[in-house]
């Protein structure tokens, strides 16, 4: 069986905040139509990769490529929003939403093409009405006084409201309780059904086992695990070894 196309991928990636160095040579493969879980304990640099590939913390050498394309590292240094228009959507560890604007203004923010709410493909959102039904019935309600799971959900939403090659998600069910992380996997199992190629970072081990194809685990700022999700799921002393019970103890 042919290994899928990888849509994305970084080869020696060194980032720096300032004058700390955060990401030691990463190296990663995210193959396209597959959800692609990046694992490992709180500071190993997870959220740190999702952020240097939407350039928004730059990396100084590697690179980084997608759709066969170079966007960051060494010699290339693509803006945050030349980034997004080549197909990335990112969802941030805090939900990167507008408090003050309804779920419907929020929505149409996400949709570059559309300048109201007519001009968004219709069958598109009914589909994210399907997958996240609160949308529709707090269409109109300031997005802001939305429960957590519920603005975690319109999150998604936004990075999923017109097509996107590549979904970045960071730690969608932090905070969030078991019901409505239940939920949140049931949602995201659905657009996997679209075969939308994700990279997800998550805590949360049942979650990572319900989703991931493959896995990467980082540990301070490295790569050191890849490989199939479900040789992770199996290997109880694998998971101790990489995760620690801080993570495998969710399962």
């Amino acid at each position: 069986m042919n290994e899928p196309t990888p849509v994305l991928t970084l080869e020696g990636v060194h980032t720096y905040i300032g004058q700390y160095h955060i990401l030691h040579g990463v190296e990663l493969t995210v193959p396209r139509g597959q959800v692609t879980m990046l694992l490992g304990r709180n500071g190993a640099g997870k959220t740190t990769t999702l952020r240097t590939i939407m350039g928004l913390w730059p990396a100084r050498t590697g690179r980084i490529t997608f759709a066969g394309q170079p966007i960051g590292g060494a010699g290339t240094a693509l803006s945050t929003p030349e980034i997004a228009r080549r197909g990335i959507a990112y969802v941030p560890e805090n939900m990167g939403i507008f408090g003050d604007l309804s779920v419907k203004e929020n929505l149409l923010l996400a949709a570059r093409s559309a300048r109201r709410v007519d001009d968004i493909d219709t069958a598109r959102l009914e589909w994210i009405f399907s997958l996240f039904p609160a949308l529709r019935k707090f269409w109109l309600y300031p997005a802001g006084k939305l429960s957590g799971g519920q603005k975690q959900m319109l999150s998604v939403a936004r990075a999923i409201v017109e097509p996107r090659e590549l979904l970045l998600i960071d730690e969608p069910s932090k905070g969030l309780a078991p019901a409505i992380v239940q939920n949140l996997i049931g949602a995201l199992r659905e657009l996997k059904q679209t075969q939308t190629t994700v990279l997800l970072v998550e805590q949360n081990f049942a979650m990572a086992k319900a989703l991931g194809d493959t896995v990467a685990v980082m540990d301070d700022g490295r790569v050191v695990h890849r490989g199939s999700m479900a040789e992770l799921v199996e290997d109880a002393a694998l998971q101790q070894r990489l995760l620690g019970l801080s993570l495998a103890a969710h399962g």
